[in-house]
């Protein structure tokens, strides 16, 4: 039994739509960041907590995307060698 899985595609609607709220969120902190009425050093700090959160946003979703696609791997394999197993087990002969 060989099923290829099949991977949906994100349509391009959806990843223009993820990439313009991911510019509008960027710009609206960044302006929020820029225009706040504290001092300098506060603005920094403000500024490199922001790039840090954003960052760690990047990290997280790509180690949740790699461990879903290693449990898909995994799962695969041992789907393989059950049906190996079945395959050689043979009722009848014994």
């Amino acid at each position: 039994m060989n099923r290829m899985p099949i991977r949906p595609k994100d349509t391009n609607a959806w990843v223009m739509q993820v990439w313009a709220s991911f510019v509008v969120s960027f710009a609206a902190a960044g302006f929020s960041i820029a225009y706040a009425p504290v001092d300098s050093w506060v603005r920094a700090q403000l500024g490199v907590t922001f790039l840090y959160a954003t960052t760690s946003a990047f990290t997280l979703s790509k180690t949740v995307r790699d461990n879903h696609e290693a449990s898909k791997i995994v799962s695969r394999i041992d789907e393989a060698k059950i049906e190996k197993l079945l395959a050689q087990h043979d009722p009848l002969l014994k």
